[in-house]
């Protein structure tokens, strides 16, 4: 990755925390912290890494891409905005009556949402079926899913996990999304994983680490897990909920906290996003 593009994806993600930041105080409601910590992931994934075309998103041989942790879709969103699946003014509506902007996402109202996602732990069992089904076809495609760390504390991941590798799904990419933090309390208050490295190295998977916040990290570990053949591969994407505005930072009450006049003017104050 050049120097200049990975200033251009940077600034694209800047920019992405002050509108977010921007819609969650004018609709108090939403989930800032999780949206935070995926920011460059699923911008790197968008701007840099995915074959998608806005003007066709059911595209035969697309890539897809699965928010699992669909609490975060505010960072979606913003991102298919600005690829142009739907008009930016759009984002405005997040989660009000009749908008096709759920707080999570909807397959069957938003273009470029691939699967409707809530409930936590289902997102990477659609994300072997779609990946298995894109092998039978020979397209090529790559299909991403988006898993937060709390969610793996759900048994269906380790079902979905099993299946994956039995099937030799190499087309298949999870990126988990690090941070330490869930809705209650730390990933070890409530139930500690231990070592996340070794467990999906046990049910025979390919396994890379990342910053999470770096989107030259991700995107080599991305161009990396390509290479794996006959294995999925998960990459381990260290970061940190709230990432960008120092009070929401590792603390789970930002998990889905409105934000006040004081507390947006201190955000936007730090993201450097005053006009």
């Amino acid at each position: 990755m050049t120097k200049e593009r990975k200033k251009e994806l940077q600034d694209l993600c800047l920019k992405f925390r002050n509108d977010l930041i921007d819609i969650l105080y004018s609709i108090q409601t939403g989930h800032p912290g999780g949206s935070l910590s995926c920011t460059e992931i699923v911008t790197t994934l968008y701007f840099d890494k995915m074959n998608i075309d806005p003007k066709n998103p059911k595209k035969e041989g697309r890539d897809r891409f699965i928010m699992s942790k669909g609490h975060a879709c505010p960072m979606l969103y913003l991102n298919l905005a600005e690829k142009g699946f739907f008009p930016k003014e759009d984002l405005k509506t997040l989660r009000q009556v009749d908008s096709h902007l759920q707080g999570h996402p909807c397959a069957h109202k938003t273009p470029g949402v691939e699967l409707s996602t809530g409930p936590l732990g289902m997102g990477l069992s659609a994300g072997v079926g779609m990946a298995l089904s894109e092998k039978l076809k020979k397209t090529g495609a790559t299909t991403y899913v988006l898993l937060g760390d709390g969610e793996i504390q759900e048994g269906g991941i380790w079902e979905a996990a099993m299946t994956a590798s039995k099937y030799k799904t190499d087309n298949l990419i999870a990126i988990l999304d690090y941070n330490g933090v869930q809705l209650d309390g730390t990933l070890e208050e409530i139930m500690p994983m231990g070592d996340v490295e070794a467990k999906f190295k046990s049910f025979d998977w390919n396994v890379l680490s990342c910053d999470g916040h770096d989107v030259e990290s991700i995107s080599d570990a991305i161009d990396k897990a390509k290479e794996s053949k006959g294995k999925p591969t998960i990459i381990i994407a260290k970061t940190e909920k709230g990432k960008g505005v120092s009070f929401m930072e590792g603390k789970n009450i930002w998990h889905g906290k409105p934000i006040s006049e004081e507390d947006y003017k201190a955000a936007k104050a730090e993201l450097g996003g005053e006009r």
